[in-house]
C-alpha cells in the first residue's frame, strides 16, 4: 500500500538533447515526476510511475495557461481509461472521485434497502421467506455473472459511459420493481437491477482506485466507506419509506440514482478508451493465479454468512420496518467505522492475512452465537450490529488483497473476484430462507460453518498471498477518515 512515487526518467536526461525530469508536486495530488521538455511529435509528455500497489499514470502537463499549470491524468491499461482534472476539493480528492463515491453510496443502498420490507412484501404478496429471499438471489446472481462483461464494456466504451449505463438500468428496474404486483415480478426486476449494479460497481472501484490521490490504500478506504454508508443508510431509507408502503424504497432509490446520474454527467470528465480492450476470457484466466482464487473462494464462503445475516435475520426478528431499518443502520455504521478507522491500524500492526482470518473467524463465531440464541431477539440484534465491525475490517483488507493478489489488470481482478463471490454466493439468501422454514437456528449454523470454512481456505492458501504485505502500509489519519465520511 505504499504511497511512495518512483521517478521515471529518460536515459541521459542530463544531456543537452535529452529530456529533463523535473519533480513537481501538484497542490491537489501526490508528488509527480514530469518530463517537461519532450521532443516527441506528440508534444510534452510526463511519465510518473507508481509502485506495484498503485496504478501507473501518464501525465500531460502544460504550464502556459495564464491560470497556472493544469494536470491531466490518464489511467493506463490497468483499468478504465480516464482523463481527470487534478484540481481537488478541500478534502484532497478530485471532484470526480467524490461524484463516483456519492453514486457508490446510492448504489450500495440497494443491498440493504429491502431488509425492512421483506416481511411486508411476503405478507402482502402472500410469499414464503424463501420466495421473498429470491429478491437477493436474483440480484446477486446477475450481478456476479455480469461482472464478467463489465471489463469488456468499460474498456470499449470508457468508464463514464459504463457508469451512466449502470445507473440508468438501476433507475429503470428499481422503478419497475416498485410498480410490481407479484413477488415473481420483483425478483425479475431485481435481476435487471443487478445488471446495472454490476456495470456500476466494478467500474466505480477501478475508477476510484485509479483517480484518488494517496494511492490504493486511501482509495480502498474511500470505496469501502461508501459501501458502509450506503449499506447503513439503505435499511434506514427502506424502513422510513417502507413504513408508508413497501413500494416506497424502490421509488426512493430511483430518485437518488437520478441525482447520482446527474452528478456523474456533470463532474466526471469523459475519458479515452483503454488502449487494449479487455478480453471476455480475462477474468477466467486471472483465476489461474492461486492467490486471487484463494481470496475469491474465501469471499464466496463468508458470503453465505453475510447473506444469512442480511436476508434471513429480519424474519426471526419479526419486528416493524422502522426497527429493522435502525438495526441494520447500526450494523452499516459500524461497518463503515471499522473500514475507515480500524482496518488500516490493525493491518499495520498485525498484517493483512492474519487480520482477514481473525475478522472472518469472529464473524463465524458471531453467527454461531446467533444460532444458539436464535429465539432471543436481543441476542440477534446485538449479533447483527457487532457483525458490522468484523465485516468492515474484512471488506477493506480483502478488497485490497484482491487488487494485488495477482499480476493482472485491476479491473480484471475485480471482475474475477466479484464473479466468484456474488454468483457463487447467490444461493445463500434462498437457502437461508428455505432452511429457516424448517428451523429458526439452522440458517445461522450453516452460515457459521461456511464462514469458518472460508478461514480454513485462506490459511491453507496463505503461501500464495505472502507477497501482499511486502510493501509498506500507507499511513491513514483520523482527519483523512473524517474527510471520507463527511464527503460522502
Amino acid at each position: 500500500m505504499s504511497t511512495r512515487t518512483r521517478t521515471a526518467t529518460e536515459p541521459d536526461s542530463t544531456s543537452a538533447s535529452g529530456p529533463e525530469a523535473v519533480a513537481q508536486r501538484d497542490h491537489a495530488g501526490p508528488a509527480l515526476v514530469l518530463d517537461r521538455h519532450s521532443t516527441s511529435a506528440s508534444g510534452p509528455e510526463a511519465v510518473a510511475q507508481r509502485d506495484h500497489a498503485g496504478p501507473a499514470l501518464v501525465l500531460d502537463r502544460h504550464s502556459t495557461s495564464a491560470s497556472g499549470p493544469e494536470a491531466v491524468a490518464q489511467r493506463d491499461h490497468a483499468g478504465p481509461a480516464l482523463v481527470l482534472d487534478r484540481h481537488s476539493t478541500s478534502t484532497g480528492q478530485p471532484k470526480a472521485v467524490w461524484a463516483v463515491a456519492f453514486a457508490s453510496v446510492i448504489a450500495f443502498m440497494g443491498i440493504g434497502l429491502v431488509d425492512p420490507i421483506l416481511k411486508p412484501i411476503g405478507e402482502q404478496l402472500h410469499a414464503s421467506p424463501s420466495q421473498v429471499s429470491l429478491l437477493f438471489t436474483s440480484y446477486m446472481l446477475v450481478t456476479g455473472v455480469a461482472m464478467l462483461v463489465t471489463g469488456v464494456v468499460s474498456s470499449r466504451f470508457g468508464a463514464k459511459k459504463t457508469l451512466l449505463a449502470g445507473l440508468a438500468l438501476i433507475i429503470v428496474f428499481a422503478s419497475l420493481a416498485g410498480m410490481s404486483g407479484t413477488v415473481g415480478q420483483i425478483v425479475g426486476f431485481r435481476a435487471g437491477w443487478g445488471l446495472g449494479n454490476a456495470l456500476f460497481i466494478a467500474t466505480a472501484l477501478a475508477t476510484i482506485v485509479g483517480a484518488a490521490s494517496g494511492g490504493v490504500a486511501r482509495a480502498i478506504i474511500l470505496y469501502e466507506a461508501a459501501l458502509g454508508i450506503g449499506i447503513a443508510t439503505g435499511p434506514l431509507l427502506g424502513g422510513v419509506l417502507g413504513g408508508i408502503s413497501w413500494r416506497g424504497p424502490f421509488f426512493g432509490v430511483s430518485v437518488l440514482m437520478a441525482v447520482a446520474f446527474i452528478a456523474i454527467v456533470v463532474l466526471l470528465p469523459e475519458g479515452p478508451k483503454a488502449a487494449t480492450p479487455t478480453s471476455l476470457t480475462a477474468p477466467f484466466k486471472a483465476l489461474r493465479h492461486r492467490g486471487l482464487l484463494v481470496v475469491s473462494i474465501t469471499a464466496l464462503l463468508y458470503n453465505f454468512g453475510f447473506f444469512t445475516l442480511l436476508a434471513y435475520t429480519p424474519f426471526p426478528l419479526d419486528m416493524g420496518t422502522y426497527a429493522i431499518g435502525f438495526i441494520f443502520c447500526g450494523w452499516g455504521i459500524l461497518l463503515a467505522v471499522a473500514s475507515v478507522f480500524f482496518a488500516p491500524k490493525l493491518q499495520h500492526r498485525f498484517g493483512t492475512l492474519p487480520m482477514i482470518a481473525v475478522a472472518v473467524g469472529l464473524f463465524a463465531a458471531d453467527l454461531a452465537v446467533m444460532a444458539l440464541f436464535a429465539e432471543h431477539k436481543p441476542v440477534l440484534i446485538a449479533g447483527v450490529v457487532l457483525a458490522g465491525l468484523f465485516l468492515g475490517v474484512n471488506n477493506t483488507l480483502i478488497t485490497e488483497a484482491v487488487m494485488i493478489s495477482a499480476p493482472v489488470e485491476r479491473s480484471t481482478a475485480s471482475a474475477a473476484y466479484s464473479f466468484v463471490r456474488f454468483a457463487g454466493g447467490a444461493a445463500a439468501p434462498w437457502l437461508a430462507g428455505k432452511l429457516g422454514e424448517t428451523s429458526v437456528s439452522l440458517p445461522f449454523w450453516v452460515g457459521a460453518v461456511c464462514t469458518a470454512a472460508g478461514v480454513v481456505v485462506l490459511l491453507a492458501g496463505r503461501s500464495a498471498l505472502a507477497h501482499i504485505d511486502d510493501h509498506d502500509p500507507a499511513p491513514h489519519s483520523v482527519e483523512e477518515a473524517q474527510a471520507v465520511t463527511v464527503g460522502d
